[in-house]
């Protein structure tokens, strides 16, 4: 089971779990942006540190093999550790990397984007996008620490922390009413002005009672059910066609943030949830109103419905062919592997482009 830490003093934190795992030689990977934002409030002295592109784009095996072939030229043993540094993309690719390198390395996730602390560095799923599937190829592989810092959050521009917190969004509907009200006002007051966060003015302190029950309620899930065979599956709520819509716009050229996949992807499933399943219509209503509101509308048409039906095919909760969504019957009232039909999922696109 992984120790997640909160600190205000992540270099610290860092140096003790490193004494503590007295690993016989330390790596750290990272993207550009974060090597050069991040690392230098985690460590002062030379460390060897591989960086690549920022962005999903590199989520993939040519840099997955980049980084393994790093490791191999630099004499990393099973008795090593991998510090991973900075957003989804290095904790998936670098706990990807450190559960295959040796038959499985020992890796620290130090989380820098509000997405990363609540979703990706958390409950052990790592992986690479791979034949233009989102997470086609990865292994579950836990870190051993998970550092919290909220002062990295002043690294984000906006869009990454909206990006974020679609995820922290998608909590509060599994928990339940009172904690989805609390982020729909959270998101009003964003959107009215109250919560004037830009660049370096997120407030990481202001959010850390909204980021610590996420991260709880998605640790609990995971520790009931670490490979997804049961009640872990709620956690994709939002992600069957949120997924499909990244790949989508990530093959056309036009990527887009995941959280802002997982916002479209909340959308049309509560649309889904209400049609097929008793959801409140006040529930989607003022989800996708806020949500609408904040992250846009996705760039897509009606001639893209056949290509996200085809990427849903690929979906990792699909069994003998038949595409599972997770739907809602209420806030906190979570149905599995609901099998929504062809014509229920266009109006839900429908929906998410035209309300």
């Amino acid at each position: 089971m992984q120790e997640i830490i909160y600190t205000s003093t992540p270099d610290t934190t860092l140096a003790d779990i490193i004494a503590g795992l007295q690993p016989d030689k330390v790596f750290f990977l990272a993207d550009r942006h974060t090597a050069h934002q991040c690392l230098p409030r985690l460590v002062a002295e030379p460390i060897e540190c591989h960086a690549f592109p920022a962005g999903e784009e590199s989520k993939n095996p040519e840099t997955l093999f980049d980084v393994l072939r790093w490791l191999s030229s630099l004499g990393c043993t099973r008795h090593s550790l991998l510090v991973n540094v900075g957003g989804g993309v290095v904790t998936d690719l670098g706990g990807f990397a450190a559960g295959i390198f040796k038959r499985g390395i020992r890796f620290v996730n130090v989380p820098t984007s509000l997405l990363a602390m609540v979703d990706a560095s958390v409950g052990g799923k790592t992986g690479i996008d791979f034949n233009g599937c989102k997470n086609e190829v990865g292994v579950f592989a836990c870190a051993t620490h998970v550092i919290i810092a909220p002062a990295f959050l002043q690294t984000l521009d906006m869009e990454n922390f909206l990006s974020g917190y679609a995820e922290m969004l998608k909590h509060s509907l599994l928990i339940g009413r009172e904690a989805w009200q609390r982020h729909i006002a959270f998101l009003g007051d964003f959107l009215s002005g109250r919560h004037a966060m830009h660049g370096s003015d997120v407030d990481g302190e202001m959010l850390m009672p909204l980021i610590r029950e996420s991260i709880a309620f998605k640790q609990r899930i995971v520790d009931e059910d670490p490979t997804e065979s049961g009640i872990r599956k709620c956690l994709n709520l939002g992600h069957t066609l949120g997924h499909a819509i990244e790949s989508l716009l990530l093959d056309k050229g036009r990527p887009v943030l995941h959280g802002y996949a997982v916002a479209w992807g909340l959308v049309a499933s509560l649309y889904i949830s209400t049609a097929t399943q008793g959801l409140p219509t006040e529930i989607l209503r003022a989800t996708a109103q806020t949500v609408l509101a904040t992250y846009g509308r996705p760039d897509i048409v009606c001639d893209d419905y056949e290509a996200i039906h085809r990427l849903l095919l690929h979906d990792k909760k699909n069994i003998s062919g038949q595409v599972r969504f997770t739907l809602l019957g209420a806030p906190g009232k979570v149905l599995l592997d609901r099998q929504p039909s062809v014509e229920i999922i266009n109006e839900a696109l429908d929906f998410l482009r035209e309300a």
